[in-house]
């Protein structure tokens, strides 16, 4: 009988996250979402990476989801978008990656996942290296972000989170979302509500 060698491949890079729950989003300490529901997600910009010979570096990729309730409950409805500048052994690596076939935070989503659809492939419009990073996804998502503000004094507020276990960052600036939409198989408009920005690093499998 053959044995199946999995792919090695591991990836690093920025990550911005934009969901419906209030700022700071008490799914990131175990508790549920602030309406009951989760819709939202992650687009990851890849400054470094491979997924066996094939490089990433320079990439995006992205998951935006609607779970009924909280996301480990699961039957939720997923989009995944993969950057249009990715040749066909690029594109082939990333959907592999972005549908869960290879492990990481995706095959976690996967699990929770009803119906995934896409991959779509889109040009990226990032500015991931400013203080107030923000992106265009072709015409399927947009998220720009701005600081959370003090209610009284209108004074910008810089909190971060730090989570030791955490599955897509361990570190984050705390944000909120200045303009969240997303028009796929997944719709909603969840503008003046959580972001959050960071590193992450993934091996696998």
């Amino acid at each position: 009988m053959a044995i199946t060698i999995a792919t090695k491949w591991t990836m690093k890079g920025r990550v911005l996250i934009a969901c419906n729950c209030d700022w700071g989003c008490p799914c990131n300490v175990n508790a549920l979402p602030s309406r009951g529901n989760c819709e939202g997600g992650w687009t990851w910009e890849i400054e470094d990476g491979a997924f066996g010979d094939t490089k990433l570096s320079g990439l995006h990729l992205s998951l935006y989801c609607d779970w009924p309730k909280a996301i480990h409950e699961g039957n939720g409805v997923g989009t995944a978008l993969i950057d249009d500048r990715a040749d066909a052994n690029q594109r082939k690596a990333l959907t592999t990656l972005v549908e869960g076939g290879a492990g990481g935070p995706w095959g976690v989503f996967r699990k929770t996942l009803n119906t995934l659809h896409g991959p779509t492939f889109v040009r990226y419009e990032t500015n991931f290296s400013d203080e107030l990073p923000g992106f265009k996804a072709g015409d399927v998502v947009e998220c720009q972000t701005t600081f959370i503000r003090n209610p009284v004094t209108s004074a910008t507020s810089h909190p971060r989170i730090v989570l030791p276990e955490g599955m897509i960052l361990k570190d984050a600036a705390l944000l909120a979302s200045k303009r969240f939409i997303v028009r796929d198989s997944v719709k909603y408009d969840h503008s003046g509500q959580y972001a959050a920005f960071g590193f992450f690093a993934y091996t696998g499998p």
